[in-house]
């Protein structure tokens, strides 16, 4: 749904959440609760507010394992009665009448009350459990994630739109390239421009401690630089408070340059990498991207629903190893990463995941991903291919379509 807000300067959209949508979800997650026993689930983190509520105002969202969900908002409730579509949309002025508002509504105290353990501060939790001494807090975070991870029609609209703006931020990017540049003024040039397409800023998260920007851009070696975040390419940064992106390095000819941005839009992600080059790239170069795009068309042919995102991921590392870039793949030495795709949806690292570890969880219907094969050389840089992907009945279909083709810019 798209309303419009009057102000001064005339009318702006803003996608509300349908009813329909957020209804489906909490019966979702409510059938899950059931079967693990849990009475009731108690959601905190932004991105899940946005997901079960449609904002994320600072509050509550409180779920039955029976009935209707419960918005709590400490602030601003005005505006979380405008943004979500949920029945009940109440104040809280304080964390204390959490229990004397469950109970106005009819509800009991759950016995067994869920959250999300995986990304709430321990202080956080402790204040819960002081203010329910009786209920018992388990974690639901798989449940919620899973909830998370299959998407709807809806959903998926909203990351083709996504996808239609990662085409013109990469169309636009080539326009930016210029030998004597440096990799932090593309970046800032190709952000405004995403801005004003409609790019909405922010980019979340899920796991502790992981920070990013839309995306990376590295020039040459650069692009090889390890850093901090779970991520082949890390890259330099401006300074060490940040230890990734883009740096200060200065665009030359014939080196491989990575256009990694995420592009985030109305609440919803797609990410996409593009590898250009001013001038023609080294033989080896060339055939490591060849080779990383006939990885993704190895995964392409082998995804499909019940196949488990371990055997995914070991099928496209091996054939990776026997293409002889076993030292390579998904960076360099001991900064290997040990996967190559990644969920993706409100947050950048959503279920699936294709990486090691994940034997008994499989690929669904209506499952989004970003799968990313990329050859990683010191002293030379990196290359490879991104794109985001979405499970069907049958196998999966690709959600971002720019051109794949190793892009080499003529020398003037």
């Amino acid at each position: 749904m798209i309303v419009g807000f009057d102000d001064q300067e005339g009318t702006s959209p803003m996608r509300i959440t349908p009813l329909t949508e957020l209804t489906g979800r909490s019966r979702i997650l409510q059938e899950k609760l059931r079967e693990q026993q849990v009475d009731a689930a108690i959601l905190v983190q932004n991105s899940d507010l946005f997901y079960f509520t449609g904002s994320i105002q600072r509050g509550i969202y409180y779920l039955p394992a029976e009935g209707e969900p419960v918005y709590f908002v400490f602030r601003d409730q005005g505006r979380a009665r405008m943004e979500s579509g949920l029945c009940h949309v109440v104040p809280l002025d304080r964390l204390g009448g959490l229990p004397g508002e469950i109970t106005r509504f009819g509800l009991p105290l759950p016995q067994r009350a869920g959250m999300e353990f995986d990304v709430l501060p321990v202080n956080e939790g402790q204040r819960f459990r002081k203010l329910m001494p009786a209920s018992e807090f388990v974690d639901i975070t798989p449940q919620v994630r899973i909830v998370r991870a299959v998407k709807s029609s809806y959903e998926l609209e909203i990351m083709k739109d996504c996808a239609l703006l990662a085409d013109r931020v990469y169309e636009e990017a080539k326009n930016l390239l210029v030998v004597g540049k440096t990799d932090h003024e593309v970046m800032a040039e190709l952000f405004s421009f995403a801005l004003k397409e409609g790019h909405q800023g922010l980019i979340r998260m899920r796991r502790f401690n992981a920070e990013m920007f839309f995306g990376h851009i590295f020039s040459g070696v650069d692009g090889a630089v390890p850093a901090h975040l779970d991520a082949p390419l890390g890259g330099l940064g401006t300074t060490p408070a940040v230890g990734q992106g883009a740096g200060h390095k200065k665009i030359a000819a014939h080196e491989p340059i990575i256009v990694d941005f995420i592009v985030a839009y109305d609440g919803y992600l797609v990410d996409q990498t593009r590898t250009l080059a001013i001038g023609p790239l080294p033989d080896k170069l060339q055939q490591a991207y060849a080779d990383m795009v006939a990885i993704q068309k190895l995964m392409f042919d082998l995804a499909r629903p019940g196949v488990s995102w371990s055997e995914l991921y070991r099928q496209c590392y091996l054939r990776a190893c026997e293409m002889g870039y076993e030292k390579h793949f998904m960076g360099a030495g001991s900064s290997q990463v040990r996967f190559i795709g990644h969920g993706i949806g409100i947050e950048v690292d959503e279920y699936p995941f294709i990486a090691e570890g994940f034997d008994d969880q499989v690929l669904l219907p209506g499952m989004t991903f970003a799968f990313e094969p990329k050859a990683v050389f010191p002293g030379l840089g990196a290359v490879g291919v991104e794109n985001t992907w979405r499970v069907d009945e049958e196998g999966i279909k690709r959600l971002t379509y720019s051109n794949e083709n190793l892009w080499q810019l003529p020398l003037s």
